[in-house]
């Protein structure tokens, strides 16, 4: 028996992102706000309070997404007051713990995956004979011959660009979550097989916002106390919203079944 390949149409999933992240705005405002508020009082919360604020911002991040994934992979409002959605978004059910689950596994998957190719990236270089005091001065051309830079360059990216595609194989595991009705962490790489590319640039468009904050970062733009509510706000009301709108119109044309397992026409 042949597995039907999954097809995604990138255009189609990106004209509903922004549409989606507007109802996402207008169903979940709710978490939204909570989310924003919590994140941004960060820099205000005093040192002996941070586990309590830590607590917080993990309850107020489940429930922003829990919110803005049920209204992403439902048709309208009412599927996604059947998943569970509650009043502007402000809900704490099983699909926010099965969430935590799926991410808690997500996360410790990826720590290892990244701890064993920082293990071997240093072994590489620690085997390539560069001099390291070169490298401290910065003083390039003394560091060792150039065919050894520039493969080690590519080998560099090509890690890292494994460890990116990676994360966009497993991008749906929250849609997944809350559309299957039960934790899917490392399997939801099942949806992404045969999409992986047209998934990939569609991410890369919707982290825009993100790019801007890291880029007014680096520039030195986004310090301190203000620095850090900017983010927030940008994370939780632009950010969040957009690429959860974008995961979820991919969902819903890459999964075979509704939402809670019944099948598609």
């Amino acid at each position: 028996m042949t597995r039907k390949n999954r097809q995604l149409r990138l255009g189609d999933a990106l004209s509903a992102t922004v549409p989606g992240m507007i109802r996402g705005w207008r169903t979940a405002w709710g978490a939204v706000v909570v989310g924003t508020v919590v994140w941004g009082v960060r820099p205000f919360v005093a040192d002996s309070l941070v586990w309590a604020w830590t607590l917080a911002a993990v309850a107020a991040t489940l429930m922003l997404t829990g919110a803005l994934t049920r209204v992403s992979i439902s048709a309208d409002q009412a599927d996604a007051r059947r998943l569970g959605l509650g009043p502007v978004g402000l809900q704490f059910k099983m699909p926010e713990l099965r969430l935590a689950g799926a991410a808690a596994l997500w996360a410790v998957f990826m720590a290892m995956i990244v701890s064993v190719v920082a293990l071997v990236l240093l072994a590489v270089f620690g085997m390539a004979g560069l001099d390291a005091s070169a490298i401290q001065a910065r003083e390039w051309a003394a560091v060792g011959p150039a065919w050894k830079l520039v493969l080690l360059a590519v080998l560099t990216v090509g890690v890292l660009f494994a460890v990116a595609a990676l994360i966009v194989r497993l991008s749906l595991f929250a849609a997944a979550t809350v559309g299957r009705g039960h934790m899917v962490s490392l399997n939801s790489m099942a949806l992404t097989r045969d999409v992986f590319w047209p998934l990939f640039a569609g991410l890369i468009l919707v982290a825009v916002p993100k790019f801007l904050l890291i880029g007014l970062w680096s520039m030195g733009l986004l310090t301190g106390a203000v620095g850090w509510v900017v983010w927030a706000v940008i994370l939780n009301v632009v950010q969040g919203p957009l690429a959860l709108a974008y995961l979820g119109a991919v969902y819903r044309q890459v999964e075979s079944h509704t939402p809670q397992g019944g099948a598609r026409d």
